[in-house]
């Protein structure tokens, strides 16, 4: 859903949010969270909305433990239904993908960090990751790349969409070696997803009042695959007169983005090359720690960071994140129609960063004081 539109308050409501960055050690963020809105908080929801939580691996289960904390502190009608899946952990099973996909089937909306994918072969091509996108369908992963004030990166006032087709492509678990010595590793691509994910963007486009959509491909190489996909984006693009349509090759692409990212505005594209500039622009306004995420099939969404990166090497340090993971949990609140919570989440987080009070070490370019 869109941004809510507010009547203006006449008093002001100050929220004290404490956020942990590690279950080992907490820091506390008192967040004054001054905002746009009804002049008192709804009356609690009758109905308290039922969410599947994935913790993953790496920081993930420190990142959903501030998430907790602060939806407590802030009221919100949510209770997690949680479940650890980990193939780094041995915790992952058929029975334990099973009762995850019951869960999701019945609550349709999840948070979920990284499942860390190990790359040793182990006799199963396709992750836990990956199967769970196919088993529901999640062929629309959505990151909103956004220059957060208070974070001083090269570029700033940054406002893009990367749009990525996650369910086919050259992640479709389908490699052989077909004589000793030689792999070859099948990209799939088809007409039917290709025109699905390209009116995803044109829609999305739409609602949200954007006036450009790049599709970014290989045609030049990869004449058939890619050549099939521009085709279909080109296609639809007919079919929105009002947005313009344009394509760039994948690795001027890369190279626009470092150099002149202003230029673009919503992206659609495959699966590895979604992958790849995900990544890429989220290094733009200050890493993978600040840059939400959340993936579309047509039941269900799944809400998590849009750099997806376990950061086990912060595990326990006191050091990770969680500004993607609360962004990423206030859209998910507006996704469920707590449009007041879900405001207050965003704006608390925003404001705390903005006032440069907390130090964040995995954030490049910054120099903020200790956390108080």
């Amino acid at each position: 859903s869109g941004p809510p539109d507010f009547v203006s308050w006449s008093t002001r409501r100050d929220i004290l949010f404490v956020s942990r960055y590690s279950t080992t050690k907490s820091m506390l963020a008192y967040v004054s969270a001054g905002r746009s809105g009804p002049e008192a908080p709804p009356a609690r929801a009758d109905a308290i909305f039922k969410v599947t939580m994935l913790p993953g691996d790496g920081v993930g289960p420190e990142l959903m433990t501030a998430v907790k904390e602060v939806f407590k502190a802030g009221d919100v009608p949510v209770e997690f239904e949680e479940f650890h899946l980990s193939e780094v952990q041995n915790m992952a099973s058929e029975e334990k993908l099973e009762e995850v996909l019951t869960s999701m089937k019945t609550n349709k909306v999840a948070m979920k960090g990284k499942i860390h994918t190990p790359m040793e072969f182990k006799g199963e091509l396709a992750s836990y990751e990956m199967r769970l996108r196919r088993k529901l369908d999640l062929f629309a992963n959505v990151v909103h790349v956004n220059s957060l004030p208070g974070y001083s990166t090269r570029h700033n006032n940054l406002d893009l969409v990367i749009i990525r087709e996650q369910t086919e492509g050259e992640y479709s678990s389908l490699e052989h070696e077909s004589v000793t010595g030689v792999i070859e590793c099948l990209k799939i691509i088809t007409r039917v997803k290709s025109r699905r994910i390209a009116k995803f963007a044109f829609d999305y486009a739409t609602k949200k009042g954007r006036s450009k959509v790049t599709a970014v491909h290989k045609a030049n190489i990869m004449k058939l695959a890619d050549g099939l996909f521009l085709q279909c984006c080109a296609e639809v693009a007919e079919l929105y007169p009002k947005i313009k349509y344009e394509n760039i090759i994948i690795d001027n692409c890369c190279m626009q983005l470092v150099q002149n990212p202003y230029q673009f505005d919503v992206l659609v594209m495959p699966n590895l090359y979604g992958n790849i500039i995900d990544n890429l622009a989220a290094g733009l306004v200050g890493g993978a720690g600040v840059v939400p995420g959340e993936s579309y099939s047509a039941e269900y969404a799944v809400f998590e960071t849009g750099a997806r990166h376990p950061f086990a090497q912060a595990v326990g340090r006191n050091i990770a994140n969680p500004t993607a993971m609360l962004l990423s949990a206030a859209n998910m609140l507006r996704h469920l129609n707590l449009e007041y919570h879900s405001q207050m989440v965003s704006d608390a987080v925003k404001r705390v960063i903005k006032q440069g009070k907390v130090s964040v070490f995995n954030v490049p370019f910054l120099s903020l004081p200790p956390l108080l």
